[in-house]
This record gives structure tokens, sequence and C-alpha cells, in this order.
């Protein structure tokens, strides 16, 4: 364990897994299938996971009914998160938060500009935060940014994000 990482306890974190696409089919979802295999090789469960189209009203009562569900604790989405016309996740969740935590973003493009696609990751939007007790993570749908970002940015502290959105409660 590195001096700046929290000590994890072993608490399983509870996600919902959605992937954000038009074109995507539950056979065809590379990336949801990869954010599933690496929370559960980290001890947590997915206990829902969707493939839903890019577009604003399915994307917020996706993300609503995960955040009234009392087994999600985190909402992690794939996909949607572009510069094309059609890519509405960013700006379908950033007004949904409560608390933004803009270290995410901020921190993922600095990774995939060193570690994944160079100057192409300024093109990358990638968002998180919290609505009410809820956390959620939006990441690129690319399999490249799913893998960076939950080896190194979700995965590491997402038992610690779930405790502190969740301390008050009671």
């Amino acid at each position: 364990m590195s001096v700046h990482q929290h000590k994890q306890e072993n608490n399983p974190v509870k996600c919902m897994v959605l992937t954000i696409s038009d074109t995507r089919t539950e056979e065809t979802d590379k990336s949801g299938n990869l954010m599933k295999e690496l929370l559960e090789e980290a001890e947590h469960s997915v206990t829902i996971k969707k493939v839903i189209h890019d577009e604003k009203d399915v994307i917020q009562n996706a993300v609503a009914a995960g955040c009234e569900n009392a087994n999600v604790d985190v909402i992690l989405t794939n996909g949607g998160t572009g510069i094309a016309y059609r890519d509405v996740t960013i700006e379908t969740i950033q007004p949904m938060l409560s608390k933004e935590m803009s270290g995410f973003g901020e921190i993922f493009r600095v990774l995939s500009y060193q570690e994944d696609i160079g100057s192409a990751a300024i093109l990358s939007r990638a968002i998180a935060g919290v609505i009410g007790h809820t956390a959620i993570f939006a990441t690129p749908g690319s399999s490249g940014a799913v893998k960076l970002a939950m080896n190194k940015l979700i995965i590491p502290e997402i038992t610690h994000v779930v405790q502190e959105v969740k301390k008050d409660i009671r």
C-alpha cells in the first residue's frame, strides 16, 4: 500500500453499471462487462447492469432510479461523453449532482494524456460526484478509458468515497 492510499476495509460496494450507447447491446457491451469484471475482482458487487440509449430523459431516469435503489451505493457509467452532438451524458448528469468531485475528471484527463491517448485527451470528458447519498462516476466508453479510470482512480477509492457519502446518514 502506498503512502497516499487510504486503508480500505473489506466493505463491498453495491454498484450499478450503465453503458450509454446508441449502438452497443448487452452482447457487445465490452466496456460495461469490463467495469463489472474489475469491480467483482475487487470484491464489490454489481447489482444492476444495463445498456441504455444516449438520450437525456433515458439517462436521467436510469440515474434517478439508481439513486433511489437501496441496492446501489455507486453508479458507474461509460459512454456518451464525447463532443459529438449526440453525446449528452455529461450535460445530463452534471446538473443532477449535489456535489461534484472535479478532481476525477482533471486527473483522468492527465492520466489519459500520459498513459493512453496523448493529445486526444483534450476531447475527453469525464465527471464524478454525488447525487444525494449516491456516488456517480461517468467515464468515456472506450475500453482503454474504462480500464484506466477503474484501475487508477475508481477501484482504489470506491470504498472511501462510499464511506464519505454515507457517513452522515441516520
